[in-house]
């Protein structure tokens, strides 16, 4: 579905990406870890084109889609969250996710085929009980459910998430991980970018390992965290053994 083929992105003198290439199947959770700093969040904005790549490609469903205006790239039906939510503050939850579903894939331009598919979004996120509040109101918690709502409202084939977890509570990150699986089973495949371990344990098929902007390692999660080069760059020994 998704092919980076040698991508590298550099800032001046330091190289975020270094010839990166991997690529997503449908129906797949792919896991995304690596040190801060490592190029997981370049990659990200070069496969959205908020940022334009050096050299290499980027391949969606068959489609060079390198070099793509940003709104180009979600109206092919790429979804993304950010590390930094920032709603809307002065629109309601269903204002926010509802722009998600007019600018995004497939938006339509019907108000009421719109709302329907926003509420749906806000129900499977769990805000459907605060579609009408503003966004100013909610919890830092409320408003990733909020982001990811609104990713998933732009009827997406692929949705790439930043970090989403971070900050949740043991209690709130099972419910996340079933969140993901419940979207992969939609018929959208993830990319999902945590520091969480027991999330990319639990809920990926397979990850890649990022090292200063190239991959270290790839493979089913089981056999990453007991990658040798992996637990020395980044997991550790106490996190490998737990």
């Amino acid at each position: 579905m998704l092919e980076l083929v040698d991508v590298s992105k550099s800032f001046g003198g330091l190289q975020a990406l270094n010839r990166l290439t991997f690529s997503v199947n449908e129906g797949e959770i792919l896991g995304m870890i690596g040190p801060n700093g490592s190029g997981k969040s370049t990659a990200f904005n070069v496969i959205t084109g908020v940022l334009s790549r050096d050299s290499g490609s980027v391949i969606f469903d068959g489609e060079d889609i390198t070099g793509l205006a940003p709104h180009r790239i979600a109206h092919r039906r790429i979804a993304r969250t950010f590390q930094v939510v920032r709603p809307f503050p002065q629109l309601t939850a269903l204002e926010n996710v509802l722009g998600g579903r007019l600018f995004g894939g497939h938006g339509s331009s019907r108000n009421e085929q719109a709302t329907d598919a926003a509420m749906s979004a806000l129900e499977q996120v769990g805000l459907a009980d605060k579609a009408g509040i503003a966004a100013a109101s909610f919890t830092i918690v409320e408003r990733k459910w909020l982001e990811v709502g609104r990713a998933l409202a732009s009827n997406p084939k692929l949705m790439l998430l930043d970090e989403f977890m971070a900050g949740l509570t043991p209690y709130e990150i099972p419910r996340a991980i079933d969140l993901v699986k419940s979207i992969r089973d939609s018929g959208v495949a993830i990319v999902l970018v945590e520091h969480v371990i027991k999330t990319i344990t639990d809920a990926c098929d397979r990850v890649v390992v990022l090292d200063a902007g190239k991959k270290l390692a790839e493979g089913p999660p089981g056999d990453i965290v007991e990658n040798p080069a992996v637990i020395e760059a980044y997991l550790g020994t106490r996190h490998a053994k737990s």
